[in-house]
């Protein structure tokens, strides 16, 4: 039995653009890209890991709004099932700490980059939303 990993992720959203981070040379998939935050811990409900990665990761404080989508992914290390939510920047512009990149992309142009597969459906949603 694979080991189960929970995530979450934050589709940051500003004029029409989302957050994404290339995933660094040390991490796993690297090169990847993903939305930004990271493993759920005891206790924490999925909006509080997020606020906290972010916090982490990108020395920036979020607002989580909307669930985009709850997918899961077998890799060779592992199950992750990721859950992914829009969120607002509320303090600070997020900064490089782990990621090799961090861009903002157009909502309509996200497949523009090579996406971990665990992030692809969030991916999916996000364009259609944008789209109509």
């Amino acid at each position: 039995m694979k080991k189960q990993i929970n995530v979450v992720g934050a589709a940051v959203v500003r004029d029409g653009t989302i957050l994404s981070a290339q995933r660094s040379p040390s991490m796993s998939l690297p090169g990847k890209w993903e939305f930004p935050g990271g493993k759920i811990e005891a206790g924490e409900t999925p909006e509080q890991a997020l606020r906290r990665e972010m916090e982490e990761e990108l020395l920036c404080k979020i607002e989580v709004g909307e669930h985009v989508e709850t997918t899961s992914h077998e890799y060779d290390f592992g199950v992750v099932t990721l859950t992914t939510f829009y969120a607002t920047l509320l303090d600070g512009e997020p900064k490089l700490t782990e990621h090799s990149e961090i861009r903002w992309i157009p909502a309509t142009d996200l497949n523009s980059v090579d996406w971990a597969p665990a992030d692809i459906p969030a991916v999916d949603r996000i364009m259609r939303d944008f789209a109509s």
